[in-house]
């Protein structure tokens, strides 16, 4: 196992490939069978597969549809390009995982959502044992400074939404957003879902729990950089009101997503931001305080 890990060329592992769409795609491979695609459209992960090739990331049958800008961020809509000369990282950034460096720069048409220079730059790592990073840094190159929200829109593949619980937000408060952004501390031991929900949970741990009893795993996101979760689920109704959204696809879909919400990131002329967020899935036994937070 750790031989095969070594001998592994981790460049060769990496292919361009074209989506459904005809839009190119950067297909990620580790050697023990994991792997990820990566559309250079939106920058957007839009598959995450174990070992056994099982997907863990949900994807819409509408996926096509993206929904508006002003919802999702314009970012979620441009065409990335790979950065084949990215700036230098710590080597246990890419060391022993296959990786792809994205970057988004302003376009003619931008001024109109974004009147600002800069520089977004998103590597993609996967792991040997499937662990899924994501490096976000973005750059101020403008004359003056600017200030942004950011989200990374992941939406978890579930076997069945009421048999999901979420850990580490306990206590918290947050941000109701069908209570036009009331705030609220949670009540529960753990979070679960049983109607449609839509919350920004503030100054969470770095280490959140999702777990799946019926598949009996537990996806553990650890995030850097981003004060705030963000949990939402559309359930029957809203789904049904969706054009980018299956009528019964909220049964298997959760979003728990590491985010800067509540209090914008602000970049000086010259500053860069870093934000960073790894996914992994272990067996349900685990628990999110066997993390180091």
């Amino acid at each position: 196992m750790g031989h095969s890990a070594a001998v592994w060329d981790y460049r060769a592992a990496i292919e361009i490939a074209k989506d459904w769409n005809g839009i190119d795609q950067v297909v990620l491979r580790s050697p023990h069978g994991p792997s990820a695609k990566v559309s250079l459209y939106g920058g957007q992960i839009t598959s995450w597969r174990n070992e056994k090739g099982e997907e863990l990331l949900f994807t819409s049958s509408k996926f096509g549809n993206c929904g508006s800008p002003e919802l999702h961020g314009f970012a979620r809509n441009k065409l990335w390009i790979i950065d084949d000369n990215p700036p230098p990282m710590p080597p246990n950034d890419s060391d022993g995982k296959t990786c792809v460096d994205l970057l988004l720069k302003p376009s003619e048409e931008d001024p109109k959502c974004w009147p600002y220079s800069f520089e977004y730059r998103l590597r993609v790592m996967l792991a040997a044992d499937g662990g899924l990073t994501l490096i976000s840094r973005v750059r101020n190159i403008n004359g003056k400074p600017f200030n942004f929200s950011f989200a990374y829109h992941t939406y978890l593949l579930v076997s069945d939404i009421s048999e999901v619980r979420i850990e580490g937000l306990e206590t918290l408060d947050y941000l109701d957003n069908l209570r036009q952004r009331e705030r609220f501390t949670e009540q529960g031991d753990a979070v679960t879902i049983e109607s449609e929900m839509d919350r920004v949970y503030l100054r969470s741990p770095n280490v959140i729990a999702v777990l799946d009893h019926e598949r009996k795993r537990t996806f553990v996101l650890r995030k850097e950089g981003l004060s705030d979760v963000v949990v939402w689920n559309p359930w029957e109704k809203r789904s049904k009101s969706m054009v980018d959204f299956g009528d019964e696809e909220y049964k298997q879909m959760l979003c728990v997503d590491a985010a800067a919400v509540e209090k914008p990131i602000t970049l000086k002329p010259g500053e860069e931001w870093t934000g960073r967020l790894q996914l992994l899935v272990v067996p349900s036994s685990f628990c999110s305080e066997q993390f180091e937070l």
